[in-house]
């Protein structure tokens, strides 16, 4: 089975047993390719989605029929959809792969039943709900007062702190993310973004490769992201 899933993933954050338990349900499956839907919003579906290989973005509608916006992206060792498996009600958000993708698809019954039997992954399960309502309220406060260079250099350092291959202080982040999606989740225009990263690349804070950003400078990120 895949392992060395990132520390602040569902499956990085369970001891070994309780790991292994929760990889025994469901059924294996493979998502060939890019833009398949898992998931709609507001469908009434109930399975969540356990990630063991490849990268999912979330996705909501705007008022108005205007584009998507990004709300987040997931990788291996994330669920998805667990909200409406666990209360039943319609999906909040569209899931779709952005390349091949290797799964556990866990049905409502299965989630509702580990939670009750296991305190492992009932925490565990808990503790990612928690992060990413934390993480949603954090981006409309903090970003409401906020520039567009802190905006850009929190989303960069939160993806790297939690996806992000780390050595001391330097972090190799392989994202699926165009520069459209990384406006999206800025809450900025993709020309303000540009500049931004321009700016890291020309101090020395970030290096950019074909879908790849290397923060070289942890430290300087974060106090450009926080102060």
């Amino acid at each position: 089975m895949i392992g060395d899933w990132p520390a602040g993933s569902l499956l990085g954050t369970l001891p070994n047993a309780a790991r292994d338990r929760l990889l025994q349900r469901g059924s294996l499956v493979r998502y060939p390719g890019p833009g398949k839907i898992l998931f709609r919003e507001g469908d009434k579906s109930r399975f969540a989605v356990l990630i063991l290989r490849g990268i999912i973005k979330v996705t909501a509608s705007t008022p108005g029929g205007g584009p998507d916006v990004l709300l987040a992206i997931r990788m291996r060792g994330d669920v998805v959809g667990e909200f409406a498996a666990i209360d039943a009600l319609p999906r909040s958000a569209t899931v779709s792969t952005c390349g091949t993708v290797m799964a556990r698809v866990i049905k409502s019954e299965d989630i509702i039943d580990c939670i009750r039997r296991d305190p492992d992954i009932s925490h565990a399960v808990s503790s990612a709900i928690a992060a990413k309502m934390r993480v949603a309220t954090a981006r409309r406060v903090d970003f409401s007062g906020s520039n567009v260079p802190t905006r850009v250099a929190r989303v960069l350092l939160q993806l790297a702190e939690v996806y992000g291959d780390t050595e001391s202080n330097r972090a190799v982040l392989k994202s699926p993310l165009t520069q459209p999606e990384m406006a999206s989740l800025a809450l900025a225009s993709q020309p303000a973004v540009q500049r931004v990263l321009r700016d890291l690349r020309e101090h020395g804070v970030v290096s950019t490769g074909y879908r790849s950003i290397t923060v070289t400078d942890l430290g300087r990120l974060r106090k450009i992201a926080y102060g």
